[in-house]
């Protein structure tokens, strides 16, 4: 519990919320997962008081989201800083992690857009009847089982 001196520092969660841009659901289910913790205390009737500082730590957990980092990441991050240490070096690994995953999704996107010029290329407005009486749409699943077939034969 925290003092009444202490209590008059304190700010309430709509407060923060206005402060932080956030809203009141996103900052409770923050505080559960424990990302808050040295910066909440609760009063004698269970309502959620909060140091100023979780201003500086709601802006730090909005950056890390924007820059791609998981809540699991960012507590990780969080509980080194907690332990009085800068965690710098650890976010620097985490968003080097995050600039190789990136790489990976981009070469995933090409290949897919590759896929989608190479299907719109030989793209068909009017099938053939036989085709069309046994697919959805023939230019789409013609294309995909002829590659799925290729596939297979290839393995």
């Amino acid at each position: 519990m925290t003092s009444a001196d202490d209590h008059q520092t304190r700010l309430k969660i709509g407060q923060i919320a206005r402060q932080s841009g956030l809203s009141v659901k996103t900052i409770r289910y923050y505080e559960d997962l424990g990302l808050l913790a040295p910066t909440v205390d609760r009063t004698e009737s269970g309502y959620r008081m909060f140091a100023p500082e979780v201003l500086v730590r709601l802006s730090f957990i909005k950056r890390a989201q924007r820059l791609g980092l998981s809540l699991e990441e960012i507590e990780q991050i969080l509980q080194v800083y907690d332990h009085g240490d800068l965690p710098c070096q650890e976010v620097k690994q985490h968003l080097e992690t995050k600039i190789l995953e990136v790489e990976h999704r981009i070469q995933e996107l090409q290949a897919l857009q590759q896929e989608l010029r190479h299907l719109l290329g030989g793209w068909q407005d009017r099938p053939p009847s036989e085709a069309a009486a046994q697919t959805i749409c023939p230019n789409l699943q013609a294309l995909g089982e002829q590659r799925l077939a290729v596939s297979l034969s290839g393995s």
